[in-house]
């Protein structure tokens, strides 16, 4: 059964840094692409970035652009978001994701999530 954990969350003051990891197990090959989405209370789930697996190709939402790297290990099957900069509006659950049918910013392309992390960002 393919699963993905997420690991790296935490509390952080505003402008430090994180580096968010999901690991995913019970696979070895890793098709179409990883992204990261973010829920923050009484919020809809919202897209970050995604990365995809063969090309390594990296899409941004607007306000984490310069702040944020997505990366990926082929060997451990794991994506990483590097977060710099942080800021208070960044506090939210953080949910790594799997798409085989590749990157979207659309939740619903995705077919397979992660337990979630929490990230609290204070100011």
């Amino acid at each position: 059964q393919v699963q993905l954990v997420e690991s790296g969350g935490g509390l952080v003051q505003a402008g430090g840094s994180l580096r968010l990891s999901c690991a995913a197990s019970g696979l070895t090959v890793i098709n179409g692409a990883m992204g990261w989405f973010r829920q923050a209370p009484g919020k809809e789930r919202e897209f970050v970035a995604y990365i995809l697996w063969s090309g390594g190709k990296t899409y941004y939402e607007d306000s984490v652009k310069g702040r944020f790297t997505i990366s990926r290990d082929k060997d451990k099957n794991t994506v990483y978001l590097q977060m710099n900069s942080l800021k208070p509006e960044d506090t939210a659950a953080y949910y790594c994701a799997s798409s085989i049918l590749g990157g979207s910013v659309n939740p619903g392309v995705y077919d397979r999530w992660g337990q979630g992390t929490q990230v609290t960002v204070s100011s």
